[in-house]
């Protein structure tokens, strides 16, 4: 899976971002333990996660601001 655009985001609608930062919350609590078990294959993923989820947080702010 790709890494999110700012611009990508950008066009979300408030419940798409939400959603979207929901499923990979999901996602990255899943990679935890998969990492504490030994079993995670694609570790280079939680980095990517985490800065998903701070991507969309962060537009997600600057939409709240901008209202």
């Amino acid at each position: 899976m790709s890494e999110m655009k700012a611009n990508d985001i950008r066009v979300m609608t408030k419940d798409q971002v939400k959603d979207e930062i929901l499923k990979l919350k999901k996602e990255q609590f899943n990679l935890r333990f998969q990492r504490a078990t030994g079993q995670v294959e694609n570790t280079a993923r939680i980095r990517q996660i985490r800065r998903d989820i701070a991507r969309l947080k962060t537009v997600q702010s600057q939409q709240a601001a901008a209202k």
